[in-house]
C-alpha cells in the first residue's frame, strides 16, 4: 500500500508540474512569424540571418509581456518582415521592417488586419549569438527596445479592438520605451525613429497620436469598427456595415484638424482593402458617403476606393 501511495504522490506531483508548465505556456501573448530578406547583402554565409530570425521569434513569442493569461488559440497572430538594406563591418544592420497583426472576427473564419506598419529606420547593432533580452525601463540595445515597442503596440491595438481604450497601458509602455531611448546614448543611425521632431511618421509620432486626448474619438471608433461593426456582421451584415459607416466621419474630423496625423494613415494602411470589400456591397448612400470620406483623407488610393462605387 505504501508503494501504491508513493506512486500516486509521484504521479500527482508530475501532473502538478505539468499543469504549472502548461500554465506558463498559456501566458505568452504573441504568435509571431519573422522573415528576414537578405538578398541585397553580398556573401554566401547567411547563417547570421537565420540566427537573428530565430532569436527575434523567441524574444517575441517566449516572453510574457502582460499579466493576462492567453490560451493557445487566443495568442495574437502577427508577422514581421525585415529587409536588410546594408550590413557594415561593425555589424550595424540598416533595415526596413513591416509589421502586421491580426485578430479573428467573431462567428467567422475571417481574420482582420489590426496593424500594418512599416518602419523605414529599423537599424541596430547585432552580432551572431548576441543575447536579445528586454529589461523594463532600462536601455540594453536598440534592437530589444524596438522589438519591445512593437510587442506593446501589437497588444495595445488588439486590446483596443475588444474593449474601449483598454490598450492604453500598453501604449504607455511604448511611450516609456521612446523616452528611455531618447535619453540613451546611441549612434545617430539607431536614434532614427525615436526622436520627437525628426519626422511625423515614425515610432514616436505614432505613439504620441495614440495617447493624445485629441484622438480619443478615433480610438473609440477603432473599438466600434471591430466589436460593433465587424463582429456583428455574422449576425447582421447590414447593421454591422451601417455602424462602421456611421463612425467613419471621425477619421475625416481627425484628418482635418491635423492633416499630418500618422495614426489615421496607419489605420488606412491596415483597412483600405477591407473597407472596399465591406462597402462595395453597401447601399448607394453608404457607397457615396464612404467614398467621399476616404478620398478626402486618402486620395493616393483613389483606384482602390473607386471599386466601392463600381
Amino acid at each position: 500500500m505504501k508503494e501504491v501511495k508513493s506512486f500516486k504522490i509521484i504521479v500527482l506531483g508530475l501532473l502538478s508540474l505539468s499543469a504549472a508548465v502548461f500554465s506558463s505556456l498559456k501566458a505568452q501573448e504573441l504568435r509571431c512569424t519573422v522573415s528576414i530578406n537578405s538578398d541585397q547583402i553580398d556573401g554566401s554565409n547567411k547563417q547570421i540571418f537565420e540566427t537573428l530570425k530565430s532569436s527575434i521569434e523567441s524574444y517575441m513569442n517566449d516572453n510574457r509581456w502582460t499579466n493576462m493569461t492567453y490560451a493557445e488559440k487566443e495568442r495574437i497572430e502577427c508577422s514581421m518582415l525585415i529587409v536588410v538594406k546594408e550590413l557594415s563591418v561593425d555589424h550595424m544592420f540598416k533595415c526596413e521592417m513591416t509589421l502586421q497583426s491580426r485578430r479573428p472576427v467573431y462567428g467567422t473564419t475571417y481574420t482582420t488586419t489590426l496593424l500594418n506598419f512599416k518602419d523605414n529606420a529599423f537599424n541596430f547593432h547585432y552580432e551572431e549569438y548576441d543575447r536579445i533580452e528586454y529589461q523594463q525601463n532600462t536601455f540594453t540595445t536598440n534592437l530589444t527596445a524596438m522589438l519591445a515597442y512593437y510587442v506593446y503596440l501589437i497588444i495595445g491595438h488588439d486590446q483596443d479592438s475588444y474593449q474601449r481604450l483598454s490598450g492604453t497601458p500598453y501604449f504607455q509602455q511604448c511611450e516609456l520605451i521612446c523616452q528611455t531611448c531618447q535619453s540613451s546614448s546611441m549612434e545617430s543611425t539607431e536614434q532614427k525613429g525615436w526622436l520627437a521632431f525628426e519626422s511625423n511618421r515614425n515610432r514616436y509620432a505614432l505613439i504620441n497620436n495614440l495617447l493624445d486626448e485629441a484622438f480619443k474619438k478615433y480610438r473609440n471608433f477603432y473599438y466600434e469598427y471591430h466589436r460593433l461593426g465587424l463582429d456583428e456582421m455574422s449576425a447582421n451584415v447590414t447593421n454591422g456595415r451601417a455602424r462602421i459607416a456611421e463612425g467613419l466621419p471621425v477619421l475625416k474630423e481627425a484628418y482635418r484638424s491635423r492633416p499630418a496625423t500618422y495614426v489615421i494613415n496607419t489605420f488606412l494602411d491596415a483597412k483600405a482593402e477591407e473597407l472596399v470589400d465591406i462597402f462595395c456591397k453597401g447601399t448607394d448612400k453608404e457607397k457615396k458617403e464612404v467614398y467621399d470620406i476616404l478620398m478626402d483623407i486618402d486620395p493616393t488610393r483613389q483606384q482602390t476606393y473607386e471599386r466601392i462605387t463600381k
